[in-house]
This record gives structure tokens, sequence and C-alpha cells, in this order.
């Protein structure tokens, strides 16, 4: 029968476990380890111009040290703004403003703020792991209605459940390969 229904939707489900392990991977970026990442600071909002904008629209991140992030503000009047988004945020720094330049130490985690951090890494992780999860699920539903319409086979069925779940696996050791990691980086001092 048709072979390329299933294929493109395994080529679906793999696209679609891939986004989880994208989202998970910007997640983690969000998460401060005591090092300075300009990923840190790339998810905030700045009210610019009577509008919320990213704060890479309105000036130059920079990482010159490894415990000191600089952000280089384009227009004079938005200085105030970037260092009001930077204060306000959940990531808990005091950034000082020089001229255009806002330094932003990044202060040394304590043992306990760690600790915290990896919990919830470990939140993150889970949610990716259940999202690709559902889209197995979803995937194997598609595959047992193409089966029961007549679509495909009870072969292409096995051959394409099988093709499936070697994805799941594959991304779930993603996703664990990916904690390790970011716990490793959070907890070394």
């Amino acid at each position: 029968m048709g072979d390329a229904v299933p294929k493109a939707e395994l080529e679906d489900v793999k696209r679609r476990m891939a986004g989880a392990i994208e989202a998970l991977k910007r997640e983690f970026s969000g998460l401060r380890t005591g090092r300075a990442s300009v990923s840190l600071l790339e998810p905030l909002s700045v009210e610019a111009y009577g509008a919320k904008m990213p704060i890479t629209q309105v000036g130059t991140i920079s990482a010159p040290e490894a415990r000191m992030l600089t952000v280089q503000v384009w227009d004079r009047g938005l200085v105030q703004a970037v260092d009001r988004a930077i204060r306000e945020s959940s990531l808990g720094l005091n950034p000082k403003v020089e001229g255009q330049v806002l330094r932003v130490p990044i202060p040394e985690l304590s043992e306990e703020r760690r600790r915290e951090l990896v919990k919830v890494a470990h939140k993150y992780s889970e949610q990716a792991r259940v999202a690709v999860r559902n889209v197995r699920r979803d995937g194997m539903e598609k595959l047992k209605r193409s089966e029961k319409d007549g679509e495909i086979s009870k072969d292409e069925h096995r051959h394409f459940s099988d093709e499936i779940q070697k994805a799941t696996d594959q991304n779930i050791k993603i996703v664990d390969d990916t904690l390790a990691h970011k716990e490793r980086e959070i907890l070394h001092v």
C-alpha cells in the first residue's frame, strides 16, 4: 500500500520530538550556573518605545569575563529601562550603569541555590520527557488508525511503531544526557 503516509507521519513524530528537546535546551539556557552566559539575559524583555521588546533588540550582550556580563545599550534613553528589566527579573542580578554600558556581575551561587536550580532542571526535563511520550502516543494512535482503515498492513504497522519507539528512546536519552550535563554545570564550583 502507501508507505508514504506512515513515512511522513514518522518524520513528523521525529520533528516534534526534536522540538521538545529544543524547548528543553532553551529552558536550560535561562538557568543560572554561576558562570556568565549571554543566554542568561536573552529571554528578558525591556519596556522600550511604548512596547515590550527583547533585550537583544535594544543592545548587545557579551560575556567579557567568566563572572561578568555587559549590555551595550544602543539608545542612551533606554539605559534605565534595561537596568530595570534586569533588576526585576527573577535572576537576582544587580547591574552597574556606566554610561551606555551595564556591567552585570554574576554572583557565586550558594549551595542551597544550586540544589534549587537542579530541582528546576529536573522539572524541565520531566516536562520534556512527557512531551516526547505524548508525541509517541499520538504517532502510535495514527498508525493504529491507518492499519484499521486499511492504509497499511500489520507488518508495516509493526515496522513503523518500532521506528517510533526507537525515536522515543533516542530522544529520552538526549533529555537524560542534557539534564546530566546541566546538573554538572550547576553543581560545578
